[in-house]
């Protein structure tokens, strides 16, 4: 045992009053009780207990090292609190709610990695294009592309996307491939139906805007149908950059008319204000944004 513990034992021995009753509280049998008081006797060379068979009695050295124990158990009892509620608080749930594109591209993967780090949090992810309370609705985190000015919200800055134009090799060999975004006009495109807009695709060059008004034979509002229909043949996709990094590493499919520039927008990472996250909140956190820098550097060395 260390001199700690033996101070800590002499505290209990003379709170318990008795070697039996603080003996059972140590976990320990009387002798080897009795064996630590006498070690810390000797470490410090003073007598620290008159004892007889009724009573303990402490000397003048035993009384100014009663406090000094008494405060190091004290300490201890708090150290342990400490870990018991960092324990507690590493173990549950934490609610998260996402685009549904970014969900189906990045989730599966990262939070296998996650849980596998951090097994006693458990993760409920919600795929959702609509705003969502996050205090209302009792979301512990969330990435959006904006939060409007929110003064409820906080939010980190997750990563940066821009729209590219895509296409297959497929599409490309037969139909040609656009050199000017006003081509566009004779080419099959697939329309975002989410956007009131589909229809006109802008792009920007040396501070001039275009507009060029598009049209083709499928429309969704889902990121990864259009994902999908570009990689068939079917035609020409405006799709966020993070949906990319596969398709374009691989060839399947090719960013079109990159010398005109397309929308970038923020992704945030945001969770509701308040004094401190919850341990397991906040791990979460700074892993999502540890996960996406990389992911980021990663289609960045891609697209260069």
């Amino acid at each position: 045992m260390s001199e700690m513990d033996d101070l800590a034992a002499f505290a209990v021995l003379i709170e318990a009053g008795s070697f039996t009753l603080a003996a059972q509280q140590l976990g320990c049998s009387k002798g080897q009780l009795s064996k630590r008081i006498s070690q810390l006797e000797a470490q410090f060379s003073v007598v620290l207990l008159q004892r007889t068979t009724r009573r303990l009695s402490l000397t003048a050295a035993g009384a100014a090292l009663l406090p000094q124990a008494q405060a190091l158990v004290v300490q201890v009892e708090r150290a342990r609190q400490a870990l018991a509620r960092l324990k507690d608080d590493m173990a549950g749930p934490v609610r998260m709610t996402v685009p549904v594109s970014l969900g189906e591209t990045f989730f599966d993967g990262l939070l296998l990695e996650f849980s596998q780090q951090y097994p006693d949090v458990q993760i409920e992810l919600e795929l959702n294009n609509s705003y969502r309370d996050l205090s209302r609705d009792g979301f512990d985190l969330a990435i959006r592309s904006e939060i409007a000015n929110d003064q409820r919200l906080v939010a980190r800055p997750l990563l940066a996307w821009q729209e590219m134009t895509c296409a297959s090799p497929a599409y490309l060999e037969h139909y040609g491939e656009p050199t000017t975004p006003q081509q566009l006009v004779k080419h099959r495109c697939l329309l975002n139906s989410h956007y009131s807009g589909r229809e006109e695709w802008l792009y920007h060059q040396q501070h001039e805007l275009l507009r060029v008004r598009v049209s083709g034979p499928f429309a969704s509002n889902h990121y990864s149908l259009l994902k999908k229909a570009a990689l068939t043949g079917a035609g020409i996709a405006r799709l966020p950059s993070y949906l990319l990094q596969t398709e374009l590493a691989d060839g399947r499919l090719r960013w079109l008319l990159r010398d005109f520039q397309t929308r970038r927008m923020p992704m945030l990472l945001v969770h509701p204000y308040q004094g401190g996250l919850p341990k397991r909140t906040q791990v979460l956190a700074d892993y999502l944004m540890d996960w996406f820098k990389r992911s980021g550097e990663a289609l960045d060395r891609l697209l260069r």
